[in-house]
């Protein structure tokens, strides 16, 4: 196997003298990177003399390492070590260096207060037992951990803690009246935009309209148009007509029905009738007997009812 694959924590069980002694180096390490106003220096010497017999035969650095990188797997890796390696009263006395290491200065981290737990868990020890054991190295009682997602715990340990909600208050504040702001400018927004957007199709119905009634216009005055050129078309042909017919004087159709002996309005017919009446009184053939006078008047009247028989048919 490739030793690629381990893990620097697995790569110094390979190389310890004593695995369960290099275990119990990392869970102690991890211990004290936890504990408050100590420097790195300080830690590494505390290791050394709690360690000083352990038979692991390496250097502290790396153990320290890890223990700073919080890799849980390899703590865990440890703690599985010393609890499959240690009989119960080894695993109590890791426990009991760890508590030791702990509270070298008579105060214990919130960290280090659940990793206490923790190891404990990990190791099998009873809480009753981890309680009494905890008591008799310190000489006071193991309390709950405080709980650092109350508002009291940060009330208690963090100055700023009044000043940094009030901040947060006043943001939060600032933040919704924001919000409520943009929420305006959108509404007027949108407003604008129905407003602009019912103007414009206002004006496009108007144009429509408008175009409409242009259209209606122009086709009026085509139709217009047409009807005047129809007429004034009817009147050239009227003229027209007009011109082809021989000119008389108003009068001429009142004479030519008197001859006949008829009055305004007879129709065709009335007239062919008579015509034939007036004929056969007026033909000059009755007066054949009579003297060259007579016949004379009587071609005259012949040829005035003839003439004003032929006129009236021509025009009427």
């Amino acid at each position: 196997m490739s030793i690629a694959r381990f893990s620097p924590f697995e790569l110094l069980l390979l190389k310890s003298r004593s695995q369960v002694d290099t275990a119990t180096l990392l869970l102690l390490a991890w211990v004290l990177v936890h504990r408050q106003h100590v420097s790195e220096g300080q830690r590494r010497r505390r290791l050394a003399q709690v360690t000083a017999q352990f038979r692991h035969g390496h250097e502290l650095g790396p153990i320290m390492g890890i223990a700073h990188s919080q890799d849980l797997q390899a703590i865990q890796l440890a703690a599985e070590v010393v609890r499959k390696e240690c009989s119960k009263e080894q695993s109590l006395s890791v426990l009991h260096q760890a508590i030791t290491v702990a509270t070298d200065d008579g105060e214990i981290s919130l960290n280090n207060h659940y990793i206490l737990g923790f190891l404990a868990d990990l190791l099998n020890v009873a809480p009753t037992t981890f309680s009494t054991l905890f008591q008799e190295l310190t000489g006071r009682p193991l309390r709950s951990a405080e709980d650092p997602s109350r508002d009291a715990y940060w009330q208690v340990h963090d100055p700023e803690y009044h000043a940094r909600k009030q901040r947060d208050a006043q943001a939060a504040k600032q933040k919704a009246k924001d919000a409520q702001t943009k929420a305006e400018q959108r509404q007027r927004e949108n407003k604008h935009k129905q407003q602009n957007k019912q103007h414009q199709k206002d004006q496009a119905h108007h144009e429509q309209t408008q175009r409409e009634r242009t259209k209606q216009q122009q086709e009026g005055a085509r139709q217009e148009r047409a009807r005047q050129e129809q007429a004034r078309q009817r009147e050239r042909q009227h003229w027209k007509q007009e011109k082809k017919r021989p000119y008389s004087p108003p009068d001429r159709t009142h004479r030519a029905l008197a001859v006949l002996g008829l009055t305004p309005g007879a129709s065709r017919t009335d007239i062919r009738r008579a015509y034939r009446r007036m004929a056969q009184l007026h033909h000059p053939d009755r007066f054949y007997s009579g003297s060259e006078h007579q016949i004379a008047l009587a071609s005259a009247r012949f040829q005035r009812v003839k003439s004003a028989y032929d006129y009236l048919m021509q025009n009427i």
